[in-house]
């Protein structure tokens, strides 16, 4: 696949070509956007602007999704007042993780076999009416249960908006949008508190609800009128719906025991011991069915050969590490330096945020190398040294703390966009939406571990409870800083394995051809 002529991009009836030449097209340069019967190659459907339009109103869509994973955290206590309920306030983060954890996949599969537009819709509209139930809630029973249909329909935007960006953008320029979503994350991290607390204070914490509303119309309002222009590559076929059931009750259970074991019980209470037990059984079997059924839910061949298992390790480890010390570093700020809750939220924006510039450099290499592995295998690697650096140095000054967190974000970032496009560059068409949603599962799943392994370490390490959500001036108060010096020390080591591992991963992924012109990616935004 070295060269890719005009008459190629203008052929989009795949189903007439032999099997090597379906999988030569299938990651041709998606600019066109419809079948082209004339000799010619006819003008592409989507002009600039349309793509404009699509990928603005998707920034605007993920914006949705990511917005509300931050903001509901500083309206807790006043809800918690309000409802006279805080014992059960944690739910209201736990049930919109578990629940959006547990549907990535299948939008993901469901995507490839009733397209991207419908399922798009559908998860928006699960997600508007969770925001009108947990606006509406008179007591906390209905506020977790709307928050577990925000759940629903949230985890499946993020892997249908991925998977829309692989529709309208070549792989070799894919890798630079990914950046810019990335900086929708970042935006709602450090938006998202921000709007939540001034919200809860000034006006009624439900606004945190409401605004989802105008703000999804508006993002189906721009992404639908141009959505019937997008390429179809959904495959209609029966949905294996045990599969699916299957595989979402093993990963709830499992998400469960990540959040209540070291916490709630301990690793050996009985009561996580049979949730392991149940979980493993479900999981095996789904593994059986899927190994039975001639088109399972998750067909089990995705997650084989020499891309897609390492890219989803590699982008995995990568992840936890992240999430793992923006949960836990709060409380170490507040021990160790003395910072204010608001303070320590904001020392954590060299971690979030500055993982935008690792990821938009990796995205600029993809456009433009034929090796486009070396930049995250460095930057993961730079990672992992300055992680193992802090561990031996700490404690560093906080400005120091604060460099070397930024150093280590870079690295980090440097890892998304290049496994996201791996894995979309090395399935069919067809199991675009699939691999992408069994990606964003698996890698929602090593953060969960992740946290509930550095969760444990610390425990081990101070012989003490800790809180890490909310309020953590109870556990600021009772741990002495350099006991948290020591444990963090553990911390920041295993982070640093983490990384090292996620670089090993991607020495080992195999580095394939990326359709698409090398250097044409900035014009579709007109840059």
């Amino acid at each position: 696949m070295n060269k890719f002529e005009p008459e190629s991009r203008s052929t989009a009836n795949h189903h007439a070509l032999s099997d090597e030449m379906v999988d030569e097209i299938s990651h041709l340069p998606t600019t066109v956007m419809e079948v082209d019967t004339a000799p010619q190659p006819a003008k592409p459907p989507l002009t600039p602007a349309e793509v404009r339009t699509i990928l603005i109103s998707l920034l605007l869509t993920m914006f949705l999704a990511a917005l509300d994973q931050t903001i509901v955290a500083t309206a807790l206590p006043t809800i918690g007042r309000q409802f006279s309920d805080v014992t059960n306030l944690s739910w209201v983060i736990t049930a919109y993780l578990l629940a959006s954890t547990a549907v990535a996949p299948v939008f993901g599969t469901l995507s490839d076999i009733y397209g991207r537009r419908v399922t798009i819709i559908i998860a928006l509209a699960l997600f508007m009416a969770g925001s009108v139930m947990c606006a509406l809630a008179p007591n906390m029973l209905v506020l977790i249960l709307g928050r577990g249909l925000q759940g629903l329909g949230g985890g499946g935007i993020l892997p249908i908006v991925q998977t829309v960006i692989s529709d309208v953008v070549t792989p070799r320029e894919r890798g630079q949008y990914q950046a810019y979503f990335s900086g929708v994350w970042v935006a709602a991290g450090i938006g998202g508190p921000i709007l939540g607390g001034l919200f809860a204070e000034h006006l009624h914490w439900s606004m945190i609800f409401w605004i989802n509303i105008p703000l999804g119309v508006l993002a189906l309002g721009m992404l639908l009128p141009n959505m019937k222009k997008i390429p179809v590559f959904h495959r209609m076929r029966k949905v294996d719906w045990l599969g699916g059931v299957l595989l979402m009750a093993s990963a709830l259970i499992f998400m469960l025991v990540l959040t209540w074991a070291g916490t709630k019980f301990s690793w050996a209470s009985p009561t996580i011991l049979l949730m392991l037990g149940a979980g493993a059984i479900l999981a095996m079997a789904f593994i059986w069915h899927a190994l039975r059924t001639a088109e399972p839910f998750l067909p089990l061949q995705i997650l084989s050969g020499p891309v897609v298992p390492f890219a989803i390790a590699a982008s995995g480890c990568a992840m936890g590490a992240m999430i793992g010390l923006t949960v836990h570093l709060p409380l170490y700020y507040e021990v160790v330096y003395g910072l204010t809750a608001a303070q320590a939220g904001l020392a954590l924006i060299p971690v979030a945020a500055i993982s935008v510039a690792g990821a938009a450099i990796a995205g600029r290499s993809m456009a433009r190398a034929r090796h486009y592995k070396r930049v995250p295998i460095a930057g993961a690697a730079l990672a992992a040294v300055t992680a193992l650096a802090m561990a031996l140095a700490t404690p560093l000054p906080l400005w120091a703390l604060l460099t070397a967190l930024g150093i280590f974000s870079v690295g980090l970032g440097t890892t998304f966009p290049v496994t996201v496009v791996s894995i979309q560059n090395a399935v069919a068409r067809a199991q675009v939406g699939t691999a992408t949603g069994a990606m964003n599962f698996f890698r929602a799943l090593v953060a969960s571990f992740t946290v509930a392994a550095f969760t444990t370490i610390l425990l081990m390490a101070l012989g003490t409870e800790i809180t890490i959500s909310g309020d953590h001036a109870g556990s600021a108060h009772a741990i002495a800083a350099s006991d948290m010096v020591t444990a963090f020390r553990y911390v920041f080591e295993a982070s640093a394995a983490m990384l090292a591992l996620s670089a090993l991963f991607l020495l080992l992924m195999e580095e394939r051809v990326l359709a698409g012109p090398a250097k044409a990616a900035a014009t579709e935004l007109g840059e």
